[in-house]
């Protein structure tokens, strides 16, 4: 048999050395952000079954959501479909072939991160 020669290759970046770009952060919340969506719609749904369950039912998912926990979580849902709605606004941008430049790239997650903050707090006043 031939004998194996060792090559020494580069190991890969650990998460010490390496730096997160703007564009790998915003990749990551959008997985983020459609997964935690979920969890707003079972509570919605919660919610509706118990108003169509009775008094009492409705009394308990009205009380959770109406709590200081569900308002936290229910406007972090908010915050998570507008910056979930942005960022798939941008990947259709993409998907067409423009805004491809690496700068062009950062500046529309940037308008991701601040446009998503500025229209939550925009829904949150209204409603």
């Amino acid at each position: 048999m031939a004998e194996a020669k060792r090559i020494q290759r580069p190991l890969s970046p650990h998460l010490q050395v390496y730096r997160p770009q703007i564009t790998s952060i915003t990749s990551i919340l959008t997985r983020i952000t459609g997964n935690a969506m979920v969890v707003a719609v079972i509570l919605i749904v919660w919610w509706l079954v118990a108003a169509a369950s009775g008094p009492d039912a409705f009394r308990t998912a009205d009380g959770f959501i109406t709590s200081w926990f569900g308002d936290l979580v229910m406007s972090l849902s908010v915050l998570g479909m507008w910056y979930h709605l942005l960022a798939g606004l941008r990947h259709l941008i993409w998907d067409a072939g423009l805004a491809m430049e690496i700068r062009t790239a950062e500046r529309l997650g940037i308008a991701c991160l601040v446009g998503s903050v500025v229209l939550t707090l925009i829904t949150l006043v209204l409603v």
